[in-house]
């Protein structure tokens, strides 16, 4: 059913771009336990497509008419999925290559607001270790990685299993993730979805750093106010990566999320560094 969101076809690429800008956006100035909330609902949709094939094409039928595709949306999740409604409306509007993909995508973007709630907690950091430290664990323990993969047991005790081994070892964000990672396999085996899992939580990271050229280096203070100035901008923290580059014009050019950092912001930076270095 699942395949690496590499794999999508150019118009599910287009519109999984596009639904993680609508994140960005969902997510914007969420508390800690709100971005979580938001990720579980997806989580909860994200089943619920799995389960029935008729809902996945209903809400990927390109002839359908996106309003009644909304409606579906809103009359299906509104109780379960109440903050993430809006955001899983706009996924059915989009355009799909095929009907897994949207799958595909609201998976995706699960990963990604359980990290963002990591990252306000300040242990996004300890997410991605642990999360590959499950993985070596699974590589190394051959009966747990049976127990996980067996349709023996159901996706509720592989849930339990997870949660008495690892639950009290490691932080609450990757205790959630490794749950929906052991119940929701969507026809990978186990080490595939943990692949998965780590580079979904990786891509969430990346849209977390702002890539930062300066023409000249850049105080500590500086970076704080820039930090700071970034994240009262988009409602979450951000990490910058800086590289002096003397070539750059105006002083400073900021790209954040794939995106130029609007060129107004750019400029008040660029005047505030020229001040603090004269």
């Amino acid at each position: 059913m699942t395949r690496a969101i590499a794999d999508l076809g150019g118009t599910s690429r287009q519109s999984l771009a596009t639904a993680r800008a609508a994140l960005d956006a969902a997510l914007k100035a969420k508390s800690e336990s709100e971005a979580a909330k938001f990720a579980a609902e997806l989580f909860t949709a994200l089943a619920a497509l799995d389960a029935s094939a008729p809902l996945r094409r209903a809400l990927t039928d390109a002839s359908r008419d996106a309003k009644d595709k909304v409606k579906l949306v809103n009359d299906l999740f509104a109780k379960s999925a109440g903050s993430a409604v809006s955001l899983l409306g706009e996924l059915a509007g989009f355009k799909w290559s095929k009907p897994s993909d949207l799958g595909n995508a609201i998976e995706q973007l699960a990963i990604e607001a359980e990290a963002t709630s990591a990252n306000l907690s300040g242990e996004l950091d300890r997410l991605e270790e642990e999360l590959f430290s499950f993985s070596r664990v699974v590589a190394s323990e051959n009966d747990l990685l049976q127990a996980l993969s067996s349709n023996k047991y159901s996706a509720e005790g592989k849930r339990v299993l997870v949660a008495k081994l690892f639950g009290g070892k490691v932080s609450p964000a990757t205790s959630r993730m490794l749950g929906h990672l052991v119940s929701g396999l969507r026809g990978r085996n186990l080490e595939g979805t943990i692949a998965f899992y780590i580079k979904a939580t990786a891509a969430r990271r990346a849209r977390m750093i702002a890539n930062v050229k300066s023409a000249i280096a850049l105080t500590e203070a500086q970076k704080e106010k820039l930090a700071a100035t970034l994240a009262a901008k988009i409602g979450q923290p951000v990490r910058l990566n800086v590289e002096i580059d003397p070539s750059v014009i105006g002083g400073i050019s900021i790209r954040f999320a794939d995106e130029l950092i609007d060129a107004t912001i750019v400029n008040r930076l660029a005047e505030a560094s020229r001040a603090l270095a004269g």
